[in-house]
């Protein structure tokens, strides 16, 4: 897979996939993947707004995105962006909200293809984290207690 920029982030690496015009996904990779800096525009301001986000979790994202999904997909991940920042929703709340099913949540969840931009962080379940990137060990799972924590500052 071709990646436009490799940003390193303090809990690993992001593979930001851009067109000229929109951003497409962005990836968590292993760490030993070497950075690179941005290949065109949008690659560069992808990076310069994860700069911004990680040094004020108030940070919104700004940045113009193509989302390839089922409509239920699309309507998870714009619920996901309305949560505001320091604050969770679980699976099942969630799909009580748009008439669903806490399983088809997370689903959605996991296949978010710009995780940070949507931040299915903040959807947890409701006895713990739940998963992270549709896998529930350390490392996925410690990447979004990370993000969780940056954002109760």
């Amino acid at each position: 897979m071709e990646y436009q920029a490799i940003y390193s982030a303090p809990f690993g690496k992001l593979g930001i996939r851009c067109s000229d015009d929109a951003v497409h996904g962005i990836d968590f990779l292993a760490s030993s993947v070497r950075k690179h800096g941005a290949r065109n525009a949008l690659a560069k301001q992808a990076c310069a707004q994860l700069d911004a986000y990680l040094a004020n979790p108030d940070f919104r994202f700004d940045l113009p995105l193509q989302l390839d999904g089922t409509e239920h997909q699309l309507r998870v991940w714009h619920m996901m962006r309305v949560i505001p920042r320091g604050q969770t929703l679980s699976y099942g709340d969630l799909a009580t909200e748009i008439g669903s099913s806490a399983r088809a949540v997370g689903q959605a969840c996991g296949s978010n293809p710009v995780p940070l931009v949507i931040p299915c962080h903040r959807v947890v379940g409701k006895a713990g984290l739940g998963g992270f990137m549709h896998r529930a060990d350390h490392g996925a799972v410690d990447i979004k207690r990370w993000l969780l924590a940056h954002e109760q500052r």
